[in-house]
C-alpha cells in the first residue's frame, strides 16, 4: 500500500446533537445540497484509504440507511454506553481488521468544509515527520470556546488543554485543536486501552492520547491549516446557516474562475454536484440543486429554482420551477412555468408562461407558449398548442395518455380528454372538447353550436345590476333603431 495513503479514516457521526433542537440527527442536516456526513464521507473517500468507518449511536438506525444509500461500502461501527471522543474512535478502531497497521485519521461527520485535500495533506505531513500524532490546528483571532495547543521548546505539541481547564497565559494562545488527527494505529491502539473515564466528565476523551504518546517519548506533530472555515463545526442552525453560506460561496467561485458569469453570488444559491458549462450567465435569486447539469452558453434566471435538471447549451430559463426534468439545447423555459418530473423539452421547443408540464415529451421546435396544462402527453416536432389548452390526463382513477403529431396545431382554450391521439398536420379548432383520435390533414371541431336567448337576463336575474344594466342598453339600442329607420315614402 502507498505510504501515505492512510489505513483507515474514523467518522464520528455518533453525538447527538442536542443544541440543533431538531427531529433529524444532526450529522442529516443538509448544506450545499448533502448531509454533513456526506461531506464528511467525501472527504475520506478521498484519501483513498483502505477503510473508512463511520461511527452511529444517536437515531442509529436512521444515519445507518443514509450510509449505505449514500456508500455501501463504509464500515458501521456502534459507540457503547461509554461516552467520549476517546470511546468513540476505540469503537470505530474495533469495527476494523484486528492488527491494522499504518496511518488511521480520525475526523468529524459534523465538519462540513474539511477537504480530502487537507486529509491528504495530513497524511503526507504524518508520514514525513514520523510522528506518533498529528493534529490540525489553525490560529483564530478569536479562540474562545476552544481546545489550546501548547508547544514545547522545540515546537512540537506538549499537550492539548481545553479552555475551562486552561490557565490564563495558555487562553492567551490562539492556535486551537480542530479534533482532527492522523495516528499510529498500532499507538492509537495501545493508549486507547489506557485511557480511562476518571475526569468531571466521566468520559473517554480522545486528547489524551496525545499526552500518552508523549509521555512514552514518541512525538506530537500540528499541521497548521490557513483555512481555519475548514475546522469549523456545526453544533446549531445558527452555525449550520453560516457554514451553508460559505460552501456555496466557495462553489460559486468555483463555477466563475472556470468561465460562468453568476451576477450576484449572494443570492444564487449552488450545490456542490452541480455543473456549469462556460459562459453561461446565472442571474440573481437563482437556486440549482442536486444533480443539476447546465450547458455552455446558457442563461438561467433570474428566480429560477432547477433541482436534479439537465439544460443544454444556449438555452434559455426564466422565473421557471423545473425538477427532473430535461430543457434541450437552443430550447427557452418560462416565465412562470413548472416542469415536473418527466418533462423533455426538444432542441429550440419553447415552454412559456404559466405553463405547467408532467410526463411530457416535447419535441424539437415545438411550442406550448402559455397558460396550458401538458401532462402524459407526446407533442412532436414543430407541433404549437395554443393558449388555455389542457390535457385532461386524470380520470380519477388511472392517468392516460395523449399524442400531437408533428406540425400540428391545436387551438386556444382546447381540453383533450386523454388517451386522444392527434395524427402528424391536423388542426383542432379553438374551443374543442376534443374525445377521439384526429387523422392526418383533418380539422377537429368539437363544439357546441352557439345560441343566444333574448331576454334571459332580465327574466333570470330580475332585480340585479345586470338585469339593470341589460334593460338600459336595450332601451338605448331601441331609441337608436328608431331614430335610424327610414319614414315610409309610401303616400
Amino acid at each position: 500500500m502507498n505510504a501515505t495513503r492512510p489505513a483507515a479514516v474514523i467518522v464520528l457521526a455518533a453525538g447527538e446533537g442536542t443544541r440543533m433542537k431538531s427531529s433529524t440527527p444532526k450529522v442529516l442536516h443538509r448544506i450545499g445540497g448533502t448531509t454533513l456526513l456526506g461531506h464528511a464521507v467525501r472527504a475520506a473517500r478521498a484519501t483513498q484509504a483502505e477503510h473508512v468507518s463511520v461511527v452511529v449511536r444517536h437515531e442509529r438506525d436512521r444515519v445507518v440507511e443514509f450510509c449505505a444509500a449514500f456508500d455501501s461500502g463504509l464500515v458501521i461501527a456502534d459507540q457503547d454506553e461509554v461516552k467520549g471522543t476517546g470511546r468513540a474512535v476505540e469503537c470505530g478502531l474495533d469495527a476494523l481488521p484486528a492488527g491494522l497497521e499504518g496511518t488511521v485519521l480520525v475526523t468529524y461527520g459534523d465538519v462540513p468544509l474539511l477537504s480530502g485535500e487537507t486529509l491528504v495533506a495530513l497524511t503526507e505531513a504524518h508520514t514525513a515527520s514520523g510522528s506518533a500524532v498529528s493534529v490540525v490546528t489553525a490560529h483564530l483571532a478569536d479562540p474562545t470556546g476552544y481546545g489550546r495547543v501548547v508547544r514545547d521548546a522545540d515546537g512540537h505539541v506538549a499537550r492539548i488543554v481545553e479552555q475551562k481547564d486552561a490557565s490564563e497565559e495558555e487562553r492567551a494562545l490562539t492556535e486551537i485543536n480542530s479534533g482532527i488527527y492522523a495516528f499510529d494505529a498500532a499507538l492509537l491502539r495501545e493508549a486507547l486501552a489506557r485511557v480511562g473515564t476518571d475526569n468531571a466528565q466521566g468520559e473517554k476523551y480522545l486528547t489524551d492520547v496525545v499526552q500518552i504518546a508523549r509521555e512514552s517519548g514518541r512525538d506530537v506533530s500540528a499541521h497548521v491549516v490557513d483555512d481555519a472555515w475548514q475546522t469549523e463545526g456545526v453544533n446549531d442552525r445558527v452555525q449550520l446557516a453560516a457554514l451553508g453560506r460559505e460552501l456555496n460561496r466557495r462553489v460559486c467561485e468555483r463555477h466563475m474562475r472556470a468561465g460562468v458569469t453568476i451576477v450576484d453570488p449572494a443570492t444564487t444559491w449552488v450545490d456542490v454536484d452541480v455543473t456549469i458549462g462556460r459562459d453561461t450567465t446565472v442571474l440573481p435569486g437563482t437556486q440549482l440543486l442536486g444533480a443539476t447539469s447546465i450547458g455552455e452558453g446558457a442563461s438561467i434566471g433570474p428566480e429560477v429554482t432547477l433541482t436534479d435538471t439537465e439544460v443544454g447549451d444556449d438555452a434559455q430559463v426564466t422565473r421557471a420551477v423545473a425538477n427532473l426534468a430535461v430543457v434541450g439545447p437552443g430550447a427557452t423555459v418560462g416565465p412562470y412555468s413548472y416542469l415536473r418530473p418527466g418533462t423533455r423539452l426538444g432542441a429550440r421547443g419553447k415552454i412559456g408562461g404559466f405553463v405547467e408540464t408532467k410526463n411530457a415529451d416535447i419535441g424539437e421546435g415545438a411550442k406550448v407558449p402559455h397558460l396550458t396544462y401538458a401532462g402524459d402527453v407526446t407533442i412532436g416536432e414543430g407541433a404549437n398548442i395554443g393558449a388555455g389548452t389542457i390535457f385532461a390526463n386524470y380520470d380519477g382513477v388511472a392517468k392516460h395518455h395523449s399524442t400531437v403529431g408533428a406540425h400540428s396545431f391545436v387551438g386556444s382554450h382546447t381540453v383533450v380528454v386523454s388517451p386522444v391521439d392527434v395524427a402528424d398536420g391536423a388542426y383542432v379548432a379553438a374551443g374543442s372538447a376534443l374525445t377521439q383520435d384526429v387523422a392526418p390533414g383533418q380539422i377537429a371541431v368539437a363544439r357546441g353550436r352557439q345560441r343566444n336567448v333574448d331576454g334571459w337576463v332580465e327574466r333570470a336575474r330580475a332585480g340585479t345590476r345586470t338585469a339593470e344594466a341589460a334593460a338600459r342598453a336595450r332601451a338605448a339600442q331601441q331609441s337608436t333603431d328608431t331614430e335610424t329607420t327610414p319614414e315610409d315614402p309610401t303616400p
